[in-house]
């Protein structure tokens, strides 16, 4: 696979994690994770700079670079407790959404075929379809639920008359085939976007979205408690997409389409930990982080401990169903 180098930043690994390189299947043969770049941002509607997320996501953290993260709450590390190496970005020509799509869908499905969790650090969130779509041309088209969190639905149909684009993947793979629409769990909705005719269709779709109004009545964890049981129900694994503006944009300015009223960073923090802590994830996106918008990296280390915390909690598990234990976050540090 080609390496784009230096282009869209400095060519290192997701916090100093061995390299791979999907052309040498060897390379990545025994990995748990697999980490891909995808800079990429020909689908933005409104303020674009997320081809640099990638190599953003990967290095903002105060921490020696050493391949290495002890999670306290977790009391795993993720970086060494899970083979997790990192295959550098996808060459995604930045013109061409139509060739830079399948070629991030044939990499994802190769790491997937490879038995390793596909971990996507984005780039829009149009890179959603070939990262979902890649993960169930293996498992299965429709055996693979979405947990997605976002302010925006990504239910659009055509854009500045294309089909493609950071507003449109969730329509796209439901209308693929690839994932089920009754399987679709949105988190976060929130503002002025989409019309009534969308959301129309999502309704016939039997999607079930969240908005922030309902969330904040009900409490997230009830809410998330109750996408679990549909997300797990006639499915095989679940996709997890964070979108980093489902945040308000005081935890996460460093986003092309800013929506004030949404999460804490904490609140994002704890809802990944948890679907990777109970729930079968099989594939992770984190997208629309905007360097150049960003304010003192604030969003670029929100999305680097989106991903820590994702990983963290799949190390977990994974010891909890070896040891036959059941970890519990909540109890006071020290007493273990």
């Amino acid at each position: 696979m080609a390496r784009y180098g230096g282009q869209y930043g400095p060519d290192v690994t997701f916090l100093g994690v061995p390299r791979c390189d999907l052309d040498d299947e060897a390379s990545y043969a025994d990995a748990d994770v697999v980490v891909l770049g995808a800079p990429f941002d020909g689908g933005t509607s409104h303020r674009p700079g997320t081809r640099f997320g990638p190599q953003a996501i990967r290095i903002t953290d105060y921490l020696p670079h050493d391949g290495s993260r002890p999670s306290l709450a977790l009391r795993t590390d993720a970086l060494l407790d899970l083979t997790v190496v990192d295959a550098g970005d996808v060459e995604m020509p930045p013109g061409d959404i139509e060739i830079a799509l399948p070629r991030l869908e044939a990499a994802v499905e190769r790491v997937t075929r490879a038995g390793a969790i596909p971990v996507v650090l984005g780039g829009d969130h149009s890179i959603a379809f070939p990262d979902a779509k890649g993960v169930a041309n293996v498992l299965g088209h429709g055996r693979v639920s979405m947990i997605h969190f976002d302010a925006h639905a990504d239910t659009g149909d055509i854009t500045f008359g294309s089909l493609w684009g950071h507003g449109q993947p969730m329509r796209r793979l439901i209308e693929s085939g690839a994932l089920r629409g009754d399987r679709f769990l949105q988190v976060g909705l929130r503002g002025y976007w989409p019309e009534p005719e969308t959301l129309d269709w999502m309704a016939e779709q039997r999607m079930r979205s969240y908005e922030m109004t309902e969330i904040g009545r009900r409490g997230l964890e009830e809410c998330l408690t109750e996408a679990f049981g549909i997300a797990t129900d006639e499915c095989d694994g679940v996709f997890l997409s964070v979108d980093i503006d489902v945040c308000d944009p005081g935890h996460a300015p460093g986003t092309g389409t800013p929506e004030p009223g949404g999460l804490s960073a904490r609140e994002l923090l704890d809802a990944v930990r948890r679907i990777c802590l109970e729930l079968p994830v099989v594939g992770v996106d984190v997208v629309e982080v905007s360097p150049p918008y960003d304010h003192a990296d604030i969003t670029a280390a929100l999305a680097n401990r989106v991903v820590l915390e994702a990983l963290s909690a799949i190390a977990r598990k994974r010891r909890d169903e070896r040891d036959g234990t059941t970890w519990d976050p909540s109890r006071p540090l020290l007493d273990r």
